[in-house]
């Protein structure tokens, strides 16, 4: 078990921002409800908007209010919380301002832990300010939200900056997908049964196929998604974890150094794609007016109101080259207006080498196993069996799922939202589900050869009709290796 050091006390930069009211104070509040935050632990928002102590209550209270679901209210429990919470204004830039901050927080001796999520341009003055109050000191660790950086060259000054003041064991670099339930099933699945180990390789796996889609569009994140795109703000963090996660080889223990360090393994065997090789790797969309939902909706740029070259969708064709991956095509796929909301991993095993079942009329899928994250949790795989029959006329066979339903299997078990885990985590000193520094270059060396050949080919979006799968070259992508996307 890791040793657990929890702070007594908690900072939210950003505390008036969209994530703190849909995510961290519900979070918080859950924890809190269930006895799970440290006796005594404050919480101390900070923004730039104007509150008193009381007003930002009563803000709390609002959001609480809006985005919990209805069997998690309890006045009791609400008032009981709301009465951890205070609350100081800062303008990032003003070093006075963090002697204020300072001052409100009060002593740090029992530990602080800060949560931080802001533009990366800010990423400097806030350690600066954070450093002239004494509020880096070695008690204090921080966690960081996405983005940091936009490539490998703004990352490592972001990280240089934070290592000035928090050395890797106080840093924790937040992916949320890293703290989803079954994102963590994935290591269950994997080094908790002993019938997939064998296969779990070159020789028994064909492909792997990761797909995160979304039916919104831009809704409220235009400024910052334009200068991002696809590839940025998905691929660089969400899915090579996912990727990492199928593909890292058996950790030691679970804690946060063994797991990391398999990982980061990974990352650094991904195969480099050189520029001239990328256009039949990659593709790129942009989504055009369509149907989502039910619904007639604009395309990217009428959305945006101004011209724009940003990919709205991206597939990619990725290798791992090492000793149980060489030869296997990790597909990955993500993209905005697509046809529905789903987040899932599909493992298709290889054939089997000879069918008995051939000469009388049995046909044989492979196996394939689905790993879904989002809206359903569940472990799916794909088995062939026998119908019921006499078999006069041959046999017929049929592809089944065998059925692990979180949802339902672990029915009565209240199950937590990302954050949860990961701001309790933060607060208890656990770094197992944040990303450490090498993992995060290495994504970035891998991510920035990709769109430096998009430059050099002078690749633009593919147009896509909103409520599609994407560009139809996405399907060409996987077809020319016979693979199939599975959207089913």
């Amino acid at each position: 078990m890791p040793v657990r050091t929890p702070v007594a006390k908690l900072m939210l930069f950003g505390a008036t921002g969209d994530l703190a009211q849909r995510m961290l104070l519900p979070s918080l509040y859950g924890l809190h409800a269930d006895g799970l935050l440290p006796e005594g632990l404050t919480i101390t928002g900070t923004a730039r908007s104007d509150h008193t102590d009381a007003t930002f209550r009563k803000f709390a209270k609002q959001a609480l209010d809006q985005f919990l679901p209805e069997d998690r209210k309890d006045e009791k429990a609400a008032k009981t919380f709301l009465d951890r919470l205070q609350y100081q204004a800062l303008d990032a830039t003003d070093l006075d301002h963090y002697k204020q901050l300072a001052e409100k927080v009060g002593d740090i001796s029992g530990g602080l832990a800060i949560f931080l999520s802001t533009a990366p341009s800010l990423f400097e003055p806030v350690i600066r300010g954070l450093e002239s109050a004494g509020l880096a000191g070695e008690t204090v660790r921080i966690g960081l939200e996405k983005p940091l950086g936009y490539d490998l060259a703004s990352s490592q000054e972001i990280n240089d900056t934070v290592a000035t003041a928090f050395p890797e064991d106080r840093t924790f670099r937040i992916d949320h997908y890293l703290g989803k339930e079954t994102v963590q099933n994935i290591l269950a699945l994997r080094f908790g049964n002993s019938f997939f180990e064998p296969v779990w390789n070159a020789r028994g796996i064909d492909n792997v196929q990761i797909t995160i889609s979304e039916t919104v569009g831009l809704e409220e994140r235009a400024a910052y998604y334009d200068g991002a795109g696809a590839l940025r703000d998905m691929v660089a963090n969400h899915m090579l974890q996912l990727l990492a996660l199928i593909a890292m080889e058996p950790p030691a223990r679970f804690d946060g150094s063994a797991i990391r360090d398999e990982k980061a393994k990974v990352f650094r065997s991904l195969r480099q794609v050189a520029p001239a090789d990328v256009p039949n790797m990659s593709v790129t969309g942009q989504y055009a007016a369509g149907a989502s939902g039910g619904a007639i909706v604009r395309g990217y740029i009428d959305e945006l109101g101004k011209p724009s070259t940003t990919e709205t969708f991206v597939a990619l064709k990725a290798h791992v080259d090492n000793w149980r991956w060489q030869g296997v095509p990790f597909y990955l796929r993500t993209g905005k207006r697509m046809t529905t909301r789903r987040s899932e991993i599909v493992i298709q095993f290889k054939p089997v080498p000879h069918s008995m079942f051939s000469n009388r009329g049995g046909l044989l899928q492979p196996n394939a196993l689905i790993i879904r994250l989002q809206p359903e949790e569940y472990v799916q795989l794909l088995v062939m069996a026998k119908e019921p029959g006499l078999d006069r006329e041959g046999i017929r066979l049929r592809e089944v799922p065998l059925n692990l339903s979180l949802d339902s299997e672990f029915a009565g078990t209240r199950r937590r939202i990302a954050y949860e885990r990961l701001l309790l985590d933060l607060i208890e000193g656990d770094q197992t589900l944040f990303v450490r520094r090498d993992e995060v270059e290495a994504q970035w060396t891998w991510i920035d050869a990709i769109r430096a050949g998009w430059v050099a080919n002078d690749m633009k979006p593919k147009s896509y009709a909103s409520g599609s799968w994407g560009p139809s070259a996405a399907v060409a992508l996987t077809e020319r290796d016979g693979v199939t996307w599975q959207d089913d």
